[in-house]
């Protein structure tokens, strides 16, 4: 021990910029890797932590029926809590009407259903009119936060009961209220969307104080503004069923849509787990790259300082005495690194999670997993130690090899074919990893070059899929530019006779493809599920529908099923189902699977197609009724609205009609968010490659000066040494390239085609042309540069010098 304590205060002065080199590298991929493993089990949790935290809603009813009793709803015995909500805007000055949420009614909400898990500051008093909260992209969106003021401007009732009955929105000219923004607030139902700017939830005090400024005069009348409500169930989920059947019971209706509100949160909860998988992929890259770049410094230092050691292994020193000596030095510098590494993984998660599950993170800001934090900072040191002591047996057992070693057939095959020396010889340094002292990491660069081209090409192809999808909103059936809403509650803004002359109107224009009369109304089916349908009856064109399998329907007796949908019945093209509407109860055969609009109650992934005729043998009115205005390809949308306005306005005699691009899907800004991490991962790939493929040029021409030095002697010129290693890294490269392109494109379809699954949304192909065109000049071309610095020292090789010491 005594010679130990010795030997490390001299390795310690001697030494310490190395060590201090080799700590900074393992706190540098000790904090990445455990960044991102602590990330991903962080944004994994985040929603069921978010429900675990608050009193989620079980599910969302939507009557959509003005005067609806809800009392009745209240009274029933599966019903734990139930909070109301009307289903109209309170206009705030400055602020989108996006971001402006609907009013709860009652005192319930953020207490008894949907709890909020408080950000900053406190929920909002019921009792007062002037309190609001906001979620938390409300603040950095808007620069308005706890303490700062919003105006609320209400209409007056007449301006409701108007807006109501010709669906035109006045400006409002009601009360001003100065309202005080008293907490941030998170909860699974009011929370952020990705794409979105926050949102402001006035207090159940407004609805209270001015309930007719937001309700009209007319509250119970067909056009009134409708009362939907959130619901907590006893069982939950499971209690859905027998709540359906009583809703039915007691309202007398077989049409309520009742959303599942465990359906969204299962959707969030896929997302965040795909990234978190993302986060963990990179963690791993990076882990992948330590091991290679780490592990390549910790062999070198350990393999110079048993040269070192050999001195005092001839006074007595023992083997074992000689790898820990070797191994002591190495074990310290990790521990450092790891300490400072866990440091920074926990400085790393005050910005953890990421993307969607940040929405969902009931604990912003800084986190310590000590499950993962606490087994890093174990783990690693001794990894590292344990790496240090094999690397000094290897050394040491390399003195003693006798063992042939093994020749590469192409290296052979060169040599017979009588190729120029350096190729011969390169062939030899690249594919054959020799024994003992003259070893080289020849499988791990060749793997490494693999990795990284794979990696590489995947990341890219896969962004190619995110790209593609993103630019086109047919690849999630959204086939339609542009939309008018032309009536809802059973009632059209236009007389009847006119409507079908403006669609008429609207398709003879010359950048129309097609115009859908689109009626919407929601169908139940036997097993409790609701399923938003929509009529396809196009004007005159065919309106483009995008099917996965299957026929648009023909008759008064099919129906076309959106994925989602199709999921939750178990059906598939061939199924008869029976579905409710408000005329009655049908059986109706499954013609095809294809996506439907965005509406109001749907994502496009769900819902359904019937005909005209299929649709009134269901329903006796409408929820709404839209028109949906494909263009012809090219056509801008800014551009048609003018002009199609200006139709519709001859046939109405003046009325202009709205028209409004349709809603974007929320699984666009999905693939978005992680459109990014691809060519993160593959960067960190790309890393792993250049360090291995790196490490063993460098190696080889260390460990194999004896050779060059022989073959120098015997008339090889200084740019045919220089030729050795580049002949190696073209090796390298090409076998990189050989097998990494086809299981690259091969492995980012399979990802895409699972992503595309699961979204869902239309599968075609990704391809990342300049990448894939790229790739080989580029992979050549780094490979060559990382051959520049080996292949200067063995073209400045002291032949003779090297050949007395060998």
């Amino acid at each position: 021990m005594p010679v130990l304590n010795v030997w490390l205060r001299l390795e310690l002065r001697r030494r310490w910029r190395s060590l201090i080199v080799l700590a900074l590298l393992v706190a540098l991929a000790t904090g990445t890797v455990l960044a991102s493993v602590a990330g991903a089990r962080r944004g994994d949790t985040a929603g069921p932590r978010l429900l675990s935290h608050t009193l989620p809603a079980d599910a969302t009813v939507l009557p959509n029926q003005a005067g609806f009793d809800w009392d009745k709803i209240r009274a029933l015995p599966e019903v734990t809590a139930l909070t109301t909500f009307p289903v109209t805007e309170v206009p705030v000055e400055g602020i989108p009407e996006e971001s402006s949420g609907f009013p709860f009614s009652d005192a319930e909400a953020m207490r008894t259903i949907e709890r909020p898990v408080v950000l900053d500051g406190r929920i909002a008093n019921p009792d007062r009119a002037d309190e609001v909260v906001v979620s938390p992209k409300f603040p950095v969106s808007y620069h308005k936060g706890v303490g700062d003021t919003v105006t609320l401007h209400l209409y007056t009732p007449r301006q409701v009961d108007a807006a109501r009955a010709t669906g035109d929105i006045p400006a409002p000219a009601g009360p001003r209220i100065t309202a005080r923004i008293v907490g941030v607030v998170r909860t699974p139902f009011f929370s952020d969307d990705i794409h979105g700017k926050g949102a402001l939830v006035p207090s159940p005090g407004l609805f209270a104080h001015y309930r007719a400024n937001i309700l009209g005069t007319h509250e119970t009348a067909k056009n009134g503004v409708y009362i939907n409500a959130l619901l907590r169930l006893k069982g939950g989920e499971a209690t859905l069923p027998k709540f359906r059947a009583d809703l039915a019971r007691v309202s007398g209706r077989h049409d309520i849509e009742v959303w599942n509100q465990a359906d969204f949160f299962r959707h969030y909860q896929k997302v965040n787990s795909f990234e978190s998988a993302c986060l963990l992929a990179f963690g791993i890259a990076a882990l992948l790259a330590a091991f290679v770049l780490v592990g390549q410094t910790v062999a070198r230092y350990t393999a110079a300082t048993v040269v070192d050691l050999q001195i005092l292994r001839a006074v007595g020193m023992t083997p074992r005495q000689t790898l820990v000596a070797a191994s002591v030095a190495p074990f310290l510098a990790a521990t450092a690194g790891s300490t400072i590494g866990v440091a920074a993984a926990v400085v790393a998660s005050k910005w953890m999670p990421i993307g969607a599950a940040s929405l969902a993170e009931p604990s912003p800001g800084f986190d310590v997993d000590w499950a993962v934090l606490g087994t890093g900072w174990v783990v690693v040191p001794v990894i590292v130690l344990i790496g240090a002591a094999g690397s000094a047996w290897l050394a040491l057992a390399a003195r003693r090899a006798q063992v042939s070693p093994k020749r590469s057939s192409v290296a052979i095959a060169a040599a017979r074919a009588g190729l120029p020396v350096p190729v011969v010889v390169g062939a030899r340094f690249a594919l054959e990893p020799g024994r003992g002292h003259s070893a080289v990491p020849v499988r791990p660069a060749l793997i490494g070059a693999v990795i990284g081209v794979l990696g590489v090409l995947a990341a890219f192809t896969f962004s190619a899929g995110v790209s593609d999808a993103v630019e086109h909103s047919e690849r999630f059936g959204q086939t339609n530019q542009l939309e008018s809403f032309i009536g809802f509650n059973g009632k059209d803004f236009a007389p009847p006779t006119v409507v079908p002359r403006v669609l008429a109107a609207l398709a003879k224009d010359r950048d129309v493809a097609a115009v859908n009369d689109a009626r919407i109304a929601v169908a139940e089916s036997d097993n409790d599920t609701s399923v938003t349908m929509y009529t396809y009856a196009p004007t005159r064109e065919p309106y483009p529908v995008v099917l996965s399998e299957g026929t648009l329907p023909r008759g008064t007796g099919e129906v076309v099923l959106a994925p989602t949908s199709a999921g939750r019945l178990h059906a598939h093209v061939g199924s008869v189902i029976r579905f409710s509407g408000s005329k009655g109860s049908y059986p109706l055969r499954v013609s095809g699977i294809g996506f439907v609009p965005v509406g109001s109650h749907n994502g496009y992934d769900d819902g359904g197609w019937l005909t005209a005729g299929g649709y009134d043998r269901l329903f006796a009115e409408f929820k709404d009724h839209l028109a949906e205005i494909a263009l012809r390809p090219g056509a801008d949308p800014a551009a048609v609205a003018p002009r199609l306005q200006a139709a519709a306005s001859v046939v109405t005699g003046g009325t202009s009609i709205g028209l409004e691009p349709p809603a974007e899907p929320t699984q666009v800004a999905e693939l978005e968010d992680i459109r990014v991490l691809p060519i993160v991962l593959g960067g960190f790939l790309l890393l792993l490659a250049l360090g291995a493929v790196g490490h063993a040029l460098a190696t080889a021409v260390r460990r194999r000066r004896h050779d060059m030095a022989v073959l120098r002697a015997l008339g090889m010129t200084r740019w045919q040494s220089r030729g050795v290693v580049v002949t190696q890294a073209t090796l390298l490269a090409a076998v990189g390239l050989i097998f990494g392109v086809p299981l690259g494109l091969a492995l980012a379809r399979i990802l895409w085609r699972h992503v595309a699954r699961t979204t869902p949304l239309d599968y075609h192909p990704p391809l990342a042309i300049w990448a894939l065109l790229l790739i080989v000049p580029v992979a050549l071309v780094l490979a060559n540069l990382l051959a520049a610095w080996p292949g200067q020292r063995a073209a400045r090789l002291q032949v003779g010098q090297t050949l007395r010491t060998e």
